[in-house]
Formats: structure tokens, C-alpha cells, sequence
């Protein structure tokens, strides 16, 4: 199976569907949707809690009794803002109205009923830079392992032209704390200008996974085990929301120890 996902055409708002069955995983579930002006999207999961990400636009978002109005500020994921998130707990029901034109992310991992809703604001969401040089990037921490989630880790990621990202190379497939965590991954990409493209290569130690992919915009890159840095082509900058979950809410890496040399100087 590819771990590449392109967008796919379809009926109803949505134009990627990540299941566990789909990954031949266990954890991550993700989803992308497209809603126009006062369109409406009604979703529920009764073993899955989730993290509902606007991307761009703004949105009423309901949960059940509670309501979260007016969610939403950027009209690009290349605003320099972060985003507004709901966190809801598994067995809900959600309801989204598009206020404008709206592109939503559902991040999705078991639940457990342990912690309720919560709009997640984007003061709320901590920022830092990453690297120096071609190997800077800029992170929005949405749902850190600090935050309440019972299973879900979602961050997004913006590298400038010309960067490499997930870099060195950095791997968590093992369930080895405290040196290592076993996490699954999805990278939902975004370029701009959105005709472009990027390169993710997922590889392991032993090359039973080595596969390199020229990703397009909206594109999805699963990533079950192994390595998995992304370079950013001149011209084009790169934005990827990750969701990760696992056995354990802790993200323990390790980088690839050919390329460890590159931090210590």
C-alpha cells in the first residue's frame, strides 16, 4: 500500500478519510473537509475522541448542548495566526455551520470520555521555532501531550521555501519509554502557491520502508514506523498539520544517528 493519499472527489464535504483500517494501523484516524457558506457537517464517533482544526474560515461548531460560536479567524493556513480548535471527547455529537467558506481537520484517536469539550483558542496553543539556517520552521503546538487528550497529539508546522523539516531525520516507532515512544503519524500537506509540491521520503533502519513522494497540496502522508523528513523546494512553502497517538500520550524520538553530528556542532 502507497502511504501517499491524494485528495479524492467525493459527493459530500469530504476529500480525506484516514481510518485505522484503511492505514492497517491501530490509532490515527484523520479526516479534511471543504464546507461552503452555510453548509452544515454533522459527525459523530462513539470510540473515538477528536480535534477539530480550522484550518481557514469561521464556524459554528456544536457539541451536543454546548455551543462554540464564531470559531475561526485566518482565511489561510499561511496566516501568520494560529488556529482555533474544539477538543471533544468520544461518543458526541458534533455540529459544524460554515460561516464562510470554511476548510476544516479532524484529527481522531480513541477516547475515553475523560476530559469534556473545550474550544482551544489560539492564545491558548504555544509557538516555537525549530532549527536554524535551511533547517528552520515554525511550530503551533494545538494538542501537546501538557494539554487534556486521552490518545490525541496534534501540531502544525510551517517551513519557508528552500527548508527541510522533520529534520534530521527522527523516528518514534518503538514502545521503549523512556527512550523511545511508539506513535503513528499522518502529514496532511498544504503548499503555497498551491501548484507546487514537496518531498517526504518514510524509511526505516533495515529499508523494509523506504519510500520517497513528490506530495502535492492536500495531500496525506502516513507515516507507521521509520524516518520521515520533508525538504521544501524553492518557491514553495510548506505547511503540514501532524496527528499522532499511540499505546502511550508521549512523543520520545530519536533522530537517525548518521545525522545526529549535524546538532552538536
Amino acid at each position: 500500500m502507497s502511504l501517499l493519499s491524494r485528495p479524492k472527489n467525493s459527493k459530500d464535504s469530504c476529500y480525506q478519510k484516514i481510518t485505522p483500517q484503511s492505514a492497517n494501523w491501530d490509532f490515527v484516524g484523520f479526516e479534511a473537509h471543504e464546507l461552503k457558506e452555510d453548509e452544515e457537517l454533522n459527525w459523530e464517533d462513539k470510540s473515538n475522541e477528536c480535534c477539530l482544526v480550522v484550518l481557514s474560515g469561521i464556524a459554528n461548531i456544536s457539541v451536543e448542548e454546548i455551543e462554540f460560536n464564531n470559531i475561526g479567524e485566518r482565511m489561510s493556513v499561511f496566516d501568520d495566526i494560529n488556529p482555533h480548535a474544539v477538543y471533544v471527547p468520544n461518543n458526541k455529537k458534533i455540529k459544524v455551520t460554515a460561516l464562510t467558506q470554511l476548510e476544516l481537520a479532524i484529527a481522531i484517536a480513541p477516547g475515553f470520555n475523560n476530559f469534556p469539550a473545550r474550544h482551544i483558542k489560539p492564545s491558548e496553543m504555544s509557538s516555537e521555532v525549530r532549527g536554524e539556517g535551511s533547517n528552520q520552521r515554525f511550530i503551533c503546538n494545538i494538542l501537546p501531550e501538557q494539554d487534556e487528550a486521552d490518545s490525541l497529539l496534534v501540531v502544525e508546522v510551517k517551513t519557508p521555501a528552500g527548508n527541510w523539516s522533520s529534520y534530521p531525520p527522527h523516528k518514534h516507532d518503538s514502545d521503549n519509554i523512556p527512550v523511545e515512544t511508539y506513535l503513528e503519524e499522518t502529514y496532511y500537506h498544504r503548499i503555497n502557491p498551491p501548484q507546487g509540491f514537496v518531498f517526504q521520503r518514510v524509511y526505516t533502519d533495515d529499508l523494509s520502508i523506504d519510500e520517497t513522494m513528490a506530495v502535492e497540496d492536500k495531500c496525506v502522508v502516513l507515516v507507521p514506523k521509520g524516518y520521515h523528513p520533508v525538504g521544501a523546494p524553492h518557491g514553495y512553502d510548506s505547511y503540514y498539520l501532524n496527528v499522532m497517538a499511540g499505546p502511550k500520550r508521549q512523543w520520545i524520538f530519536n533522530n537517525h544517528p548518521d545525522h545526529e553530528w549535524m546538532l552538536e556542532q
